[in-house]
């Protein structure tokens, strides 16, 4: 295992990673990177499980061949280097497919969840510009009444003819194409991805990521994923978010890797079966699933134990009960990272390096990267005192996030990126994650902006005034929490409570939805005017801990 101090020295990846960072390589193509590197083996890129339990696998060559015959069906509906492409798939090859293709081309991927509703789709089709949109029967409705809504590839659809006779058939006009396309070559600065993240000043903020950002990615699949080539590697995080797009499609694919794909629906069950069925060693995910795997019946995870050489956790903090777990009952280390959708994975307890591995922390530095603590004028504050978590750009050569697409506030100061959390970094250089700065509310492994489910819920007619918190919650990290001013004809009751959330739930998404719904008279507001957030969450906070004062 390599020294982590040796590797932050020599940085040493790879040629290609070296001559990009240094600036004597400007010129890559994703696809390339991601697939025709290695088209000329018999490895396998992609297994596929089905929810029906059909099974299916591609090599790099068979990728490399569908991936260049859809990128000439591109060409042909006029798409070119820098336009947008978005998908609305489930975890189908097809998925893989679009994605490489658009990539072979230069244009630009955009992930669309699918369990978005239209409202949180079309609000990213319009900000992304997409020429395109590629999705499956399954999803094709959520398309029907969107404005200005691009041309639309469907997947496997018998009755596609009559139910949506305007659709192209995603595999007729692959098979009517060349297998022959030049990949484009672009600036690393190029993006090859266009991402959403939601916050809290307004709705989801796009980014855009460059193709320098590959070197990122293959680096902490290899030093904090800790993926080797006798792995069997899952990363059960959907592609339709950053953490299940970086790292479950480019960054193992980058690495020459195979990636599994499992459509059904997230269940211990599943896990078990997959786990067992394709010999999985090396996982990867949120701590919201691991905790469902904590309270499965003992004799289901039994089969499980020592079937994991490691285990990766990210997206919220990892709770200390899960380590123990993971150690004790099934034998594995199960390490935190921490990262976001704009810099990708910046802080881990690294697989691959060796380092001390202490509970509560989320780790170190990754190589390329120096972070630091800041207080509000941006002065870097001394070991074990908390202030805002930033990267410091001067010295992270790894550092590829540049801004939103769009104008506003920005979230660097002097030569640091604001990550907007709250952290502490001890005297070892460890980092422990105090808290989010911002409202961002992160459930069930989903970090979920409270200005779309407020936007969500004033389109509702009974409905003048929202505010929406995270309410603590043992299973789910956190659950949304509305508190609701009702217009003069609106009356409150149980049935207007659900009434609310089911809006919710079907115009946004299945995740960002309130699950708990309090009617108010008025909503705490600064003297601007602006809603205090903090003080709703504190309040609920509060009533939780008199709660279980009560009941000790």
């Amino acid at each position: 295992m390599l020294n982590y101090q040796d590797a932050v020295q020599t940085f040493d990846l790879n040629t290609v990673a070296n001559n990009v960072l240094s600036g004597s390589l400007d010129a890559l193509n994703a696809c390339y990177e991601c697939c025709d590197r290695y088209a000329d083996t018999d490895k396998v890129a992609l297994y596929w499980h089905g929810k029906d339990g059909r099974k299916e696998q591609y090599t790099f060559a068979q990728l490399k061949k569908y991936s260049s015959q859809y990128a000439n069906f591109l060409k042909s509906q006029g798409i070119h280097a820098g336009d947008r492409v978005s998908g609305l798939l489930p975890r189908t090859a097809e998925l893989v497919i679009t994605i490489l293709a658009t990539w072979r081309i230069g244009a630009v991927y955009q992930p669309l969840f699918t369990a978005f509703g239209p409202k949180a789709i079309e609000h990213r089709l319009k900000l992304a510009g997409s020429k395109l949109v590629v999705t499956d029967l399954g999803n094709r409705e959520k398309l029907v009444d969107l404005q200005d809504c691009p041309p639309i590839v469907t997947v496997h659809v018998e009755n596609m003819v009559t139910e949506y006779p305007q659709d192209l058939s995603f595999w007729q006009v692959l098979e009517a194409q060349s297998d022959e396309c030049e990949t484009v070559l672009m600036k690393t600065s190029d993006p090859f991805l266009l991402m959403f993240t939601s916050g809290t000043t307004g709705p989801a903020k796009p980014l855009q990521v460059p193709l320098k950002a590959l070197v990122a990615f293959g680096s902490y699949m290899k030093n904090a994923i800790g993926l080797t080539e006798t792995d069997s590697f899952w990363n059960i995080a959907d592609p339709g978010w950053a953490y299940g797009l970086y790292y479950g499609i480019t960054g193992p694919l980058l690495l020459g890797h195979a990636t599994l794909f499992y459509e059904g629906g997230f269940s211990v069950d599943n896990v078990c079966q997959i786990v067992q069925e394709y010999q999985i060693t090396n996982l990867a995910g949120a701590p919201t699933a691991y905790r469902m795997m904590m309270a499965a019946e003992p004799e289901k995870m039994a089969p499980l134990k020592g079937k994991f050489r490691v285990v990766s956790s990210a997206g919220e903090p990892l709770n200390p009960e899960v380590i123990r777990w993971f150690e004790q009952v099934l034998d594995a280390p199960i390490f935190d990272h921490y990262g976001q959708t704009e810099v990708g994975m910046v802080v881990c307890n690294h697989h691959a390096l060796s380092h001390p591995v202490h509970a509560g922390s989320a780790g170190f530095a990754s190589p390329g990267y120096r972070i630091a603590v800041l207080d509000e004028q941006g002065n870097e504050q001394p070991a074990d005192t908390s202030g805002i978590l930033a990267v410091d750009i001067s010295q992270s050569p790894m550092m590829w996030f540049s801004g939103y697409v769009e104008s506003r506030k920005s979230p660097f100061l002097k030569h640091y990126y604001l990550t907007g959390d709250t952290a502490e970094i001890h005297e070892d250089g460890s980092m422990s994650f105090v808290g989010r700065s911002d409202d961002v509310i992160t459930t069930s492994g989903y970090r979920v902006g409270p200005f779309d489910v407020e936007s969500a819920l004033l389109e509702h007619d009974a409905v003048i005034e929202a505010a929406v918190v995270g309410v603590p919650d043992p299973e789910r990290t956190e659950i949304i929490k509305a508190f609701v001013i009702l217009s003069n004809h609106a009356t409150a009751s149980k049935a207007l409570e659900d009434e609310l959330s089911q809006f919710v739930k079907k115009r946004l998404s299945a995740h960002a939805y309130p699950r708990l719904v309090e009617f108010v008279s008025e909503l705490p507001k600064t003297p601007s005017g602006k809603i205090q957030r903090f003080l709703l969450r504190n309040q609920e906070i509060s009533k939780q801990q008199t709660q279980l004062g009560q009941a000790g």
